[in-house]
């Protein structure tokens, strides 16, 4: 089991934390690991779907109040998760 991270009031009090060996920290509760959400998003690619498939995409991604886009981006990286493992 990790430690807990402390509460820091100051920025000085971060930054000497962020100095520290984190390793004692790092676990599931602590982190969560991060998506391609936050990469600049400079390349697009054509991509041919039937009707019926679009509607069903874009009914998903409403009910989780995304885009589109974004839902499939998002189905894309978990289907990279599920090979890597």
């Amino acid at each position: 089991m990790s430690k807990r991270l402390p509460k820091m009031k100051t920025d000085k009090e971060a930054e000497r934390f962020l100095d520290s060996d984190l390793s004692e920290y790092i676990d599931k509760e602590n982190f969560l690991p991060t998506t391609f959400e936050f990469a600049p998003k400079d390349k697009s690619i054509n991509l041919r779907l039937s009707e019926d498939l679009l509607q069903a995409i874009k009914k998903a991604s409403k009910r989780r109040g995304m885009s589109y886009q974004k839902y499939i981006r998002e189905a894309l990286e978990r289907s990279l998760k599920k090979d890597a493992a």
